[in-house]
């Protein structure tokens, strides 16, 4: 079963007398165990898609199911969607971690035995035990983000709704959220990544859909947009020079030396001619032209603003 499917969203509002369409047949579909990074610049339509997918706003065509329910026509369809919203309107401050599981637990849909239960396998899961008495506002950043993660995992769904997961974070508390992210992903299930910080959606995500202007500019995996966009020229660079004789048969390979320890090729072919010539130099480095998802954005989203 798909985890999330949106099929042909669209949404019109109107602002002083005129209308403004914010989302134009947008589809996205998750699979469980997937990331997919829903990334676009401010204004695109993200907010709109998303309130639309968590049934906050209803759409003015198409439709949303969450592992085959309507959350717009079956209540119940919620309580498949677990979401971290970006900011501190996750949890309550003046409450403790564990009565925070609890609350939210019960609230949605958990006996009290239940919630307890989940909620404190989930402390144990987060290393939050010996804070699950302390009052959230004076946890640090980090343990409050995971604590977030962890209300909105306690009644287990299927779907997570992650906003800016790791915004704000110190360098420790990020690599411990993308830790735990890849860990929900690989439980089997269904994660729905936004962020600016692009380089995390790079390294968390399986597929990249990018919005602008209210439609979708591109929906790729995320290895293969990356590959597209990237060259097939290798910069190698190497502990000692090369000689002279290395240098030339280099150069007539169509190579380009471009110190002497820095060779520039094209191709994957003329590598591994290259790499034969070099023997018995010691490699330092071996570099392919790749492209980045910071790189391949600004330039989708400029062409799509210029065209």
């Amino acid at each position: 079963m798909i985890a999330l499917e949106a099929y042909n969203l669209s949404k019109t509002y109107r602002d002083r007398g005129k209308q403004i369409q914010a989302v134009r047949d947008v589809s996205l579909t998750i699979k469980p165990g997937e990331v997919l990074a829903f990334l676009g610049p401010n204004g695109a339509g993200k907010t709109t898609t998303i309130k639309m997918i968590a049934g906050l706003i209803r759409p003015d065509s198409g439709f949303v199911k969450i592992a085959g329910s309507d959350p717009h026509r079956d209540p119940c369809a919620l309580k498949l969607l677990g979401a971290v919203l970006e900011g501190n309107r996750n949890v309550y401050w003046r409450l403790s971690p564990e009565e925070n599981l609890e609350y939210f637990g019960m609230l949605r849909g958990l006996d009290q035995r239940q919630a307890k239960r989940y909620g404190r396998s989930l402390l144990e899961r987060f290393g939050l035990m010996d804070k699950r008495r302390s009052p959230v506002q004076a946890l640090s950043r980090g343990m409050q983000q995971k604590l977030a993660i962890a209300v909105a995992l306690v009644h287990q769904p299927q779907l997570l709704l992650l906003d800016e997961p790791t915004l704000g974070l110190d360098v420790e508390a990020t690599e411990n959220v993308k830790a735990l992210v890849r860990e929900i992903a690989e439980e089997g299930r269904a994660i729905l990544l936004t962020t600016h910080q692009l380089d995390i959606a790079e390294q968390l995500s399986d597929r990249v859909a990018i919005i602008q202007a209210g439609e979708i500019i591109a929906e790729e995996p995320t290895r293969e947009l990356i590959r597209q966009f990237s060259g097939s020229a290798y910069t190698i660079e190497l502990e000692s020079p090369l000689d002279a004789k290395q240098s030339q048969a280099i150069a007539a390979l169509g190579a380009v030396v471009e110190t002497e320890q820095t060779v520039y090729v094209q191709g994957a072919e003329t590598l591994y001619q290259v790499f034969a010539i070099l023997q018995p130099l010691p490699i330092l480095r071996v570099k392919k032209d790749q492209a980045d998802l910071t790189g391949i954005f600004l330039k989708l989203v400029r062409e799509g603003r210029d065209a």
